[in-house]
C-alpha cells in the first residue's frame, strides 16, 4: 500500500472527524493539567484544514501537506498550532514533488515531522508531550519492512495511556510537578488520534 493524495486527504478528514469527536474529551484533558483550550484548538483548527484541502485538487503530497501545515499554524493558538504545523510542514518537505509515498518514504516523512516537533517544543521522550506517542511510533515505523497498521494503532493508544504516569516536564503542566501525574497529556491525546486516523485508512492492513 501506498499513501496516496487520496488517501492523505481522506487521513486529515478521519482526523478532523476523530478530532471533533473527542474534542470535549480534550479539552477536559487539558483543564485538567494545560490551559484547558488543546480540545477547542484543535477542533477549530482541523475543521479549516477541512475547508481548504477538501475542495482543492493537488497534484503532489507536499502541496497538500503544506496547506495543512499553515492552515494550522495561522488558524490554531497555543502551543498545538505551531506543533501540528511543524509537523506537517517537516512532512511536506520530506515528500516534495511526490504524488504518492511508499513505506520508505512515508516513514523518513514521519521521521522529519518528529524531529521538528522536538525542535519546536524542545521536548523528548519522557516530558508528557506528543513525543511520548509520535517518538516510539517513529521508532517502530523505522524498525519494520512492513508496518502493520493494527499494531501502529495499539502502540499509540499504549504509549498515549502510558503519559498518564508521567510527570510533566514541559509547559503549563509542569508548573504542577507530581500533581501533573493521573492525567493522560492531551498532546499525546490527539497524537494517538491521528495515528489513529492513519489506520482507519488503510483499514488497519498494511504499508509495504
Amino acid at each position: 500500500m501506498k499513501l496516496t493524495i487520496a488517501r492523505a486527504k481522506e487521513w486529515m478528514l478521519t482526523f478532523n472527524q476523530r478530532i471533533q469527536e473527542e474534542k470535549d474529551h480534550l479539552t477536559e484533558l487539558d483543564q485538567a493539567i494545560g490551559d484547558g483550550d488543546h480540545g477547542l484548538n484543535m477542533a477549530r483548527g482541523f475543521q479549516e484544514v477541512v475547508k481548504k484541502i477538501e475542495p482543492t485538487n493537488y497534484d503532489t503530497l507536499d502541496a497538500l501537506f503544506k496547506d495543512v501545515a499553515m492552515t494550522l499554524i495561522s488558524k490554531v493558538g497555543g502551543a498545538s498550532g505551531p506543533l501540528y504545523g511543524t509537523a506537517f510542514l517537516r512532512l511536506s518537505t520530506a515528500l516534495k514533488a511526490e504524488s504518492e509515498a511508499n513505506r520508505e518514504k512515508f516513514v523518513e516523512g514521519l521521521k522529519a515531522a518528529l524531529d521538528g516537533i522536538k525542535a519546536r517544543g524542545k521536548a523528548h521522550r519522557g516530558d508528557k508531550t506528543m513525543v511520548d506517542v509520535w517518538e516510539p511510533v517513529v521508532d517502530y515505523v523505522q524498525s519494520q519492512s512492513t508496518i502493520h497498521l493494527s499494531q501502529l494503532n495499539e502502540l499509540a493508544k499504549e504509549k498515549m495511556e502510558e503519559t498518564k504516569d508521567l510527570e510533566a516536564k514541559m509547559g503549563r503542566a509542569s508548573y504542577l510537578g507530581k500533581r501533573s501525574i493521573g492525567t493522560i497529556d492531551p498532546g499525546a491525546a490527539s497524537s494517538y488520534l491521528l495515528f489513529a486516523s492513519l489506520a482507519d485508512c488503510f483499514q488497519k492492513g498494511e504499508m509495504d
